[in-house]
């Protein structure tokens, strides 16, 4: 199992030939999430190899049209393939009434299952959770209610040390408590679970911030997450822009991570005026040594960094 992030789209309101706008998908141990649905997302996900009916969990950021007009286009796509099981869609008050308003319009009842979760952006909130994930929400600092979103591994167990567990005189119904980090007491000896374990594979966090105008408000939901993507709409050239509009630059976006402890930084929803982010990149390295800028169809496995940074 691995928790592996394809970037759908990394422009910002104004799709171009090089760039989508806003959609990733996430397949994390096999769970499989896609984070804001743009205009033209399924033909991304057909572009890339990516199977739409593996998604199971829908997270919308925000109801700007570059975030979120793709989606009634892909329900319809999952109904007219035959989608039998539920899907659950996450994103801000308004969104269901107006995705089954369209689709009603338009003559596409669904026959699928499908579960709204509407929230109310705010302090960070767990809206999801298995034995092997959380998903949480927070409220980010736009021009309308705007979710962010962080998902995180639980904790993975332990491995087990084979050849001290082979000179000890352990059961096999041992191994569970040892792997869970639990010490063993048998005919008055204690065995030590650090003497018969090797550390757990790491476990990982990402988070998704788009569109937000740099705040405190929101450091504490990113905090020390390993990998982090960021909008980056401007550079500091189009600074007073980026406030106008509740947007950031680059550099904005790289004071944020690196103040929140993040280890790793994608910058993304790039404004359609850049002809290439060498600029952004510039100016958020001198804030964060770990930044790369996203580009449709990059696919990142969390934990191989070297291969990306």
């Amino acid at each position: 199992m691995s928790f592996e992030l394809h970037i759908l789209g990394s422009g910002a309101a104004l799709p171009t030939g090089k760039r989508n706008a806003s959609a990733q998908y996430i397949n994390c141990n096999e769970r499989y999430i896609l984070i804001d649905c743009a205009e033209g997302t399924q033909q991304q996900l057909r572009k890339f190899g990516l199977k739409l009916q593996k998604i199971q969990y829908i997270l919308i950021s925000h109801l700007h049209g570059d975030h979120f007009f793709g989606l009634p286009g892909l329900l319809s796509t999952m109904h007219l393939l035959g989608r039998d099981k539920r899907l659950d869609i996450f994103g801000p008050p308004g969104l269901e009434n107006l995705i089954k308003n369209m689709l009603e319009a338009g003559g596409h009842p669904i026959q699928f299952n499908l579960i709204f979760h509407e929230l109310v952006p705010g302090s960070k909130t767990l809206i999801f959770e298995d034995r092997l994930l959380q998903i949480e929400a927070f409220a980010l600092k736009h021009r309308i209610p705007t979710l962010g979103y962080r998902i995180s591994e639980k904790p993975k167990p332990l491995n087990l040390d084979k050849t001290a567990i082979a000179k000890a005189a352990l059961l096999i119904e041992d191994l569970p408590k040892l792997k869970a980090g639990q010490n063993i007491e048998r005919d008055g000896k204690i065995y030590h679970f650090e003497d018969y374990t090797l550390p757990a594979v790491p476990s990982y966090s990402y988070a998704y911030c788009s569109d937000t105008k740099p705040s405190p408000s929101y450091l504490e939901a990113i905090e020390t997450c390993d990998l982090i993507y960021h909008e980056a709409t401007f550079t500091e050239q189009h600074k007073e822009r980026a406030k106008s509009t509740f947007h950031s630059t680059a550099q904005q976006a790289a004071t944020q991570a690196k103040i929140a402890g993040c280890k790793y930084l994608i910058l993304g929803h790039f404004s359609s005026r850049y002809d290439d982010t060498q600029q952004h990149l510039h100016e958020a390295k001198t804030i964060h040594e770990n930044v790369i800028a996203a580009e449709d169809g990059m696919h990142i496995v969390l934990g191989t960094w070297s291969d990306y940074f």
